[in-house]
């Protein structure tokens, strides 16, 4: 077998080009940080067998954070292992930087310049470029798989390296740096010289005897790099990334609200226009053809009172059926996420973000796991691995479960739909920016206390802009439909059937429909209930939902629909349930079901993203941050209850005039009290007052 590392600098086409070689399907992106671990994965080319390891992205071999450092201690582990390395035409003077510090470490390396065919201002001579580095260049397209054969030839039939020839290490007067005889001195001479503390421990060396001259050595591959640049390449008036659009999408007053339109524009479409049509389409093709006839069938065969047609009827087809309604809705959101990201819009987010978080301790690597939760909150928290700032990092996964994750949105269309029709893209919208708003606040709070952060490194490309393939569509729409398919198949339909057990049978396992009495989940729910009074939503229904959805919280919808005996999975039928007095969930009005959904927001995260934090950030950490999340929770939601309940008593217009009284108020009194500790200071203090008599006494 043939063992080869794929290396490049992020944004490359790397991880593209290791699923065309191994018809893998990892997710790739316009991101530092999309690949936080290396992946292996094994392919025949003419009868021999070939094995990748995908590396994550790095910029060169000096490690800036955690990523880094996985792909560097491969490289310098097997540096003997010949290297894949991939450069963008389009940005090709940068991305030689990284291909010139393997050249230094005697690396074996073959050269796969992407997607050449997409710069027609650009014309680069690879014969060249070969004949002047002294390594075996291959022009490809990843994403078109154009070149791969002439690629996997190369690797089958690559001998090693000749000697490089690097004429700007003379410049560095290497003959000066004092190290003993060893193999690739000269690698460790320049690591030397750039001041890097990870050669420096492996060496056993004191820091003092680094030179630090990162600037001399980067000049010096730059000004080779340029003079290789004008031997092979014709110059491009195009600077890679740069567009008219970015004087609009990343201006400093219209970024966020470009943001906020483009987010209220892909809600309306996934909850309101095309996502609501192909939902009841669905809804509609699973009542009629799949959950009537098995109902008919179970009656049929077993009786309708019995406690396995009540099973089928309410846990599966009622339960299930009501979350998995919500798939193509699920399949558009990650659609239109997918598209924001692959287009390059997504990383000027983050970069015109950055700067406004930057201020509450998040860095821009913390912007695009935020950015992340919305779709999934433990996939989100992975991708916090890569900042080399410990507490950056606990802080990130700490605030990305307050984000609201595409589990969550089935509970807003259900709740949200039946009491505020189409008003509720606003109340959506409403939830969405709350999460945020906690997150951001919680992290100003963090930092001045106890996760104060380091200054950490952000490097961001500015891809260019461009549309996604049709594939890569079909892609994407497959690929999320299949998870949640599993999801609901898997975890979903388990825990409707635990629910089911748990509400329809006692504690001495008498059928309640048949025999009457209190079933086990409500004596747990009637226990707990008391706890939400002040939050309006205190029936044991209710809450008990809210304990399912510990596990997942698309659970709390098919709960809900269990609970008020509905096995019509249509939103409608649900929503009708939830008015219903007798229901064990229900909602007398509005202000109560925004206080529901709130909690429902910021409360505890689900068992995997639990997990995952447990095993990022620590088991001390992630206990304090859910009993930090369940009092924030708590109090938010107490908050929003009051002032919607009073919305519905007095009006909108009076609660806000009573809210900016408040706020005067509040602000008159913190100006009083600063002014009163003003006076009351020492003599000695440079703040006290000139007219202060103690100091005119000591001045004399």
């Amino acid at each position: 077998m043939i063992k080869v590392n794929l290396v490049g600098n992020p944004n490359t086409g790397k991880t593209t080009l290791y699923n065309s070689l191994t018809h893998a399907h990892e997710r790739v992106g316009n991101w530092h940080g999309v690949t936080v671990e290396e992946k292996k994965q094994s392919y025949t080319f003419e009868g021999k067998e070939i094995e990748i390891c995908d590396l994550p992205g790095i910029y060169s071999l000096t490690s800036l954070s955690y990523e880094e450092g996985v792909a560097i201690d491969a490289i310098l582990k097997e540096p003997e292992k010949p290297i894949i390395n991939i450069c963008d035409a389009s940005n090709l003077e940068r991305n030689l930087y990284l291909t010139l510090s393997l050249m230094e470490l005697g690396a074996n390396i073959i050269l796969a310049v992407n997607q050449i065919e997409k710069v027609p201002a650009y014309k680069i001579d690879c014969k060249k470029l070969s004949d002047i580095l002294g390594i075996v260049v291959v022009p490809i397209d990843a994403e078109k798989k154009i070149g791969l054969d002439k690629l996997n030839q190369e690797i089958l039939s690559y001998k090693g390296h000749i000697k490089y020839n690097l004429p700007y290490l003379n410049k560095l007067h290497l003959e000066n740096v004092n190290l003993p005889k060893m193999e690739n001195e000269n690698f460790y001479k320049v690591k030397l010289l750039e001041g890097d503390e990870k050669i420096l421990k492996q060496l056993n060396l004191e820091k003092n005897i680094a030179s630090e001259r990162v600037e001399e050595v980067a000049d010096a591959r730059y000004d080779f790099i340029g003079q290789v640049m004008k031997l092979c390449t014709t110059k491009s008036v195009k600077v890679y990334g740069r567009s008219k659009l970015d004087k609009f999408i990343m201006n400093r007053f219209l970024a966020l609200p470009i943001f906020l339109c483009l987010m209220a524009g892909v809600f309306y479409l996934t909850f309101f226009s095309i996502g609501a049509w192909l939902s009841d389409g669905l809804v509609y093709l699973l009542d009629n053809f799949i959950g009537k006839p098995l109902i008919n069938i179970f009656t049929s065969q077993f009786g309708a009172t019995s406690p396995l047609t009540g099973l089928i009827e309410v846990a599966v087809v009622g339960g299930a059926g009501s979350v998995l309604g919500f798939l193509p809705q699920v399949a558009l959101l990650f659609l239109f996420l997918s598209l924001l990201e692959e287009s390059g819009y997504m990383s000027r987010v983050a970069f015109a973000i950055e700067d406004i978080l930057g201020k509450v301790g998040l860095s821009g690597k913390s912007v695009y796991t935020l950015l992340m939760g919305f779709g999934c909150s433990t996939t989100a928290v992975l991708t916090a691995r890569n900042m080399e700032d410990k507490n950056s990092k606990i802080k990130t996964g700490l605030l990305t479960p307050y984000m609201s994750c595409s589990a969550k949105f089935p509970i807003y269309a259900v709740l949200g739909g039946a009491f505020f029709g189409a008003n509720n893209i606003f109340v959506i919208m409403g939830l969405y920016l709350l999460g945020v708003v906690v997150a951001v606040s919680l992290s100003y709070i963090f930092e001045k206390t106890v996760l104060k952060s380091k200054e950490q490194s952000f490097i961001l490309e500015f891809p260019p802009y461009h549309s996604m393939s049709m594939k890569k569509v079909l892609f994407v729409l497959w690929e999320n439909m299949r998870l949640f398919l599993i999801r609901v198949g898997s975890l979903i339909i388990c825990m409707n059937v635990i629910v089911w057990i748990l509400s329809n049978f006692s504690f001495t396992f008498a059928y309640i429909p048949r025999e009457g009495g209190v079933s086990i989940l409500e004596s747990i729910g009637r226990v707990l209930s008391p706890i939400f009074i002040p939050l309006g939503f205190g029936s044991w229904g209710a809450t008990t939902a809210l304990i399912a959805g510990l596990v997942a919280k698309e659970v709390i919808v098919s709960s809900i629909a269990m609970l008020n005996g509905v096995s019509d999975a249509s939103n409608e039928v649900i929503g009708d349930s939830l008015k219903n007095s007798s229901s064990a969930v229900f909602f007398a009005s509005g202000s109560n079901v925004i206080s529901y959904l709130v909690f429902s927001l910021l409360y505890f995260p689900c068992l995997a993203t639990t997990s995952v934090l447990s095993k990022e950030i620590g088991r001390k950490w992630t206990f304090l941050g859910i009993l930090i999340q369940f009092a924030v929770a708590y109090f938010v939601t107490f908050i929003v209850f009051n002032i919607a309940h009073l919305i519905e008593l007095w009006g909108i217009l009076k609660v806000l005039l009573c809210l900016i009284v408040l706020i005067i108020v509040l602000v008159s009194i913190i100006f009083i009290i600063r002014k009163l500790k003003k006076r009351k200071t020492c003599a000695l203090c440079p703040h006290c007052d000139k007219k202060c008599k103690i100091k005119k006494r000591t001045n004399k």
